[in-house]
């Protein structure tokens, strides 16, 4: 045995190491109510002062955790709190974050159920839960991805294959290059993940035909050109500014029946099939093909936990296949046959410990509890003077001062207040303060004291 083998033995021997990321986490935790949610240039400076030449010799894992922790926690954005709002990012739930650790110590690859039985019994469990929850059809299978971006690539890779298999060619064997035209039919309002998808798939962002939206973002059902089946059509449950739901009630279906690939980009907003004052928005959403979400945003678990839905399992598992003489599949479930990745981590299980913790009740509060702190800031915030550009729909808010510039100060200071973050955007023409609420520690007293910082911004209080 080495010399680092008996070091690295005796750390997970006495657990000091263990015991001491535990301790600096509770910290961190801790002073988060009291920080700034923006790291300070000093914090930022205090992290950027580990850079050094690769070390000759290594550091003790005691003396490393605990650098760690002193010069770089401070330089952490203070998401896990309940006034962060700058883009949609959720808190954490912490038994998720429980969850997350200890299937770490478990330290599992989710490829194949050879590699990691309990991985793949956990992804059963949830993709059952999961197509209850959002009323899917019987058939839709999950893989556990990344985030939304590597979970809209499976969604329209799935389609990619099936739309051009339908017309007798095979993009896995055959490639593009020949492959009959596929057209890709999109809101202007898409979101960047999905305009980033249709170009990692070679489908040309200049070749998508664009449909105007209405004044909340959302695709104009009217506009839209005649569907076919070479047809890839985007669709939005939860726009990004506004919080708007596409019509897929009106949509769905007669996509189906033209056969063309429908995809839901629901990255926060699928979550409003589990709450039953909200679950109107999504109506006929069950008619796509294929749906994409985060567990990381609305139901809030740790990050790093996008799953995508697919009504069409062999598409799937082509458009994503790999084989190789050591990829020993049976007759379990294989993970792998779901998402682009192979060696990748159990991310199902953060996902299964935050629903079995909530429960159906509990996942429709905690939906129903962010749109309440929406609507809290929307009223305190019309209170307060300032100007609704949209009305609020879910758990996203946009709102602007009376010009541009004042816009962007109160923005700036409020920033640099701590008080709370916020993110700017632009919206027809105007500059505009985006607030997203997805934070279950969100509290009514956090809302106002949030609006209270806006005023002070404004009126030159800061």
């Amino acid at each position: 045995m080495t010399s680092l083998q008996d070091k690295m033995f005796a750390d997970l021997k006495d657990k000091q190491v263990l015991e001491l990321a535990k301790t600096r986490a509770f910290q961190f935790l801790d002073d988060v109510p009291t920080s700034n949610l923006f790291p300070t240039k000093d914090e930022i400076a205090s992290a950027r002062s580990l850079f050094e030449p690769m070390p000759k010799d290594g550091m003790a894992a005691i003396d490393v955790i605990d650098l760690m922790h002193e010069r770089a926690a401070g330089a952490a954005v203070k998401a896990v709190g309940g006034r962060y709002f700058g883009f949609v990012t959720g808190g954490v739930l912490p038994v998720a974050l429980a969850a997350r650790w200890l299937t770490d110590a478990w330290d599992q690859n989710a490829p194949l159920f050879i590699t990691s039985p309990v991985s793949t019994i956990f992804e059963e469990i949830v993709e059952i839960w999961m197509r209850d929850l959002f009323n899917l059809p019987e058939e839709t299978v999950a893989g556990f991805v990344s985030g939304s971006s590597l979970a809209i690539f499976s969604g329209l890779s799935a389609g990619r294959y099936r739309l051009l298999k339908n017309q007798g060619w095979d993009i896995n064997k055959q490639g593009l290059m020949g492959a009959p035209t596929l057209r890709v039919v999109a809101g202007r309002d898409a979101h960047a993940t999905a305009i980033k998808a249709v170009s990692l798939l070679g489908l040309g962002t200049d070749n998508i035909e664009w449909v105007d939206v209405d004044d909340k973002g959302c695709i104009r059902t009217d506009l839209i050109p005649m569907l076919d089946d070479k047809t890839i059509l985007l669709l939005q449950a939860g726009n990004v500014n506004g919080g708007g739901f596409d019509d897929f009630q009106s949509i769905c279906a007669s996509a189906r029946a033209a056969g063309a690939w429908t995809h839901v980009d629901g990255a926060f907003g699928l979550w409003a099939a589990a709450a039953r004052d909200y679950k109107h928005l999504i109506a006929g959403m069950e008619n796509a093909s294929s749906w994409s979400c985060d567990a990381h945003k609305t139901l809030n678990t740790p990050y790093d936990c996008g799953v995508i839905l697919c009504s069409d399992k062999d598409a799937l598992n082509s458009a994503l296949h790999a084989a190789g003489s050591y990829l020993v599949q049976g007759e379990e479930r294989d993970g792998m046959l779901f998402t682009p990745e192979l060696s990748r981590r159990a991310r199902a299980i953060e996902v299964w410990a935050a629903l079995k913790f909530l429960g159906r009740k509990g996942v429709d509060e905690l939906v129903s509890d962010l749109c309440a702190r929406t609507m809290q800031f929307q009223q305190e915030l019309n209170d307060a003077g300032f100007e609704m550009l949209i009305e609020p729909t879910f758990n996203q808010l946009l709102f602007a001062c009376d010009t541009d510039e004042e816009t962007e100060r109160v923005c700036a200071n409020v920033q640099a207040s701590g008080e709370c973050w916020v993110a700017n955007a632009n919206w027809k023409g105007r500059r505009a303060i985006r607030i997203s609420v997805c934070s279950w520690a969100t509290t009514v007293d956090d809302v106002t004291r949030s609006v209270t910082a806006f005023v002070n911004a404004r009126d030159g209080n800061a």
